[in-house]
This record gives C-alpha cells, structure tokens and sequence, in this order.
C-alpha cells in the first residue's frame, strides 16, 4: 500500500517536498515513480528512481527543478520540487513496480503494479 502526502498550496517560485510512504513489504524491492494529473488529461510521467536509488528519470518539463530520492529504510521516496510554476498544478501520485531494471525509464503509467493515492498540489501566480 502506499500513501502519497505533502501537497498543498503554494506561491510560484516556492518549494515542497512530495512523500510516498510505503506499507505491508519493503519499498527497497520496487522501483518507484511520480505522475501527475491535470483536469481532463491522462496521468503524465514527473520522475522514476530504481529501488537502489542509483538511477533517477526525470520529465524534461521538471529536468532542474524537481528531484526523486528514496530512503529505503524509511520505505520512503521524496519529490523534491523547487522553482514551483501555476502550470505545476496537478494532482500528484506514486506508484511502483516490481522487478524494474534500472536502465529504464518506466514513464508510462501502465508499467506500474501499485498505485497511491494522490496528493494534489496548487501554484499560485
């Protein structure tokens, strides 16, 4: 099970940090991502980390701003998101997969076994 938490409201040009918690096995076995959804759209692909943490995948609109981390003894991992923007307002879940291979980059939604459910973040301009 996993639990996504720390959205909220927040200026343009401000910071949060995003966690997803998980429960029930350890999280150092899956590989984890982060999607976001806007309004009418389909989920799209922020960020994917390999269950050792050693590879991370970013989307090219948050390549600079946004960092993925994971702390496997906390069966957490992190999006860490700075220099916020209005368009950066979705709704924002994780998820993982077993078995991932750390050369890939795993962007689409359908490559993940579990789901969270999502912690939604607003920028205001």
């Amino acid at each position: 099970q996993l639990q996504a938490f720390g959205g909220g409201l927040v200026q343009a040009g401000g910071s949060l940090r995003l966690s997803c918690a998980a429960s029930g096995r350890p999280f150092s076995n899956y590989g984890a991502g982060w999607f976001r959804q806007f309004p009418g759209k389909e989920r799209e692909f922020v960020g994917f980390i390999s269950w050792s943490g050693g590879s991370t995948y970013l989307a090219d609109s948050v390549k600079g701003r946004f960092t993925i981390s994971r702390d496997n003894a906390k069966n957490t991992v992190y999006l860490q998101m700075h220099s916020l923007k209005p368009e950066d307002t979705a709704v924002y879940y994780c998820a993982a997969r077993r078995n991932s291979n750390a050369s890939i980059r795993y962007a689409s939604q359908y490559e993940y076994n579990y789901w969270g459910q999502g912690t939604l973040v607003t920028v205001s301009s």
